[in-house]
């Protein structure tokens, strides 16, 4: 039997190179995001509304304020995050701290550039009810335990 294979000569043939593809959904860069916020003082995270909570969605679902956006060709995203802070807290010092400790978690977690922080407060609020909010605030604990 002939083969035809037999008369190639392999330095014809080249194999193309192996693609690695990473996808990393919206939902991993919110979760690490809020795993960074609510690990810092004077700062509450800016929650759903009430139709959220009558639709009966997981906690994790029902954070809002953040938005994230991937640019696929230069491996970066950036990120836009609302807040409420509370009264006291230097906004300016503030801001700075989270756009270092979310940059650092999020380039540490993905491998991806972090190429914007856009911090908006929302709202002021007293550290008292900041206080009650954490404190008694399920949805900031039961999201917190999916991790």
């Amino acid at each position: 039997m002939h083969n035809p294979l037999k008369q190639i000569d392999t330095k014809e043939v080249e194999l193309p190179d192996t693609i690695y593809v990473r996808d990393i959904e919206t939902k991993v860069f919110q979760s690490i995001v809020v795993q960074c916020l609510l690990r810092m003082d004077g700062i509450a995270l800016v929650e759903g509304t009430l139709i959220d909570s009558l639709f009966g969605r997981e906690p994790a679902e029902r954070i809002s304020g953040i938005s994230v956006e991937q640019d696929q060709k230069n491996h970066s995203i950036s990120v836009k995050l609302e807040v409420n802070v509370a009264y006291g807290v230097c906004i300016p010092e503030k801001a700075d701290e989270i756009h270092t400790k979310v940059t650092e978690e999020l380039s540490r977690l993905t491998g991806l550039h972090v190429s914007l922080v856009h911090v908006v407060f929302k709202n002021m609020i007293t550290k008292t009810a900041l206080e009650e909010a954490v404190s008694n605030d399920p949805k900031a604990a039961s999201y917190s335990e999916e991790f």
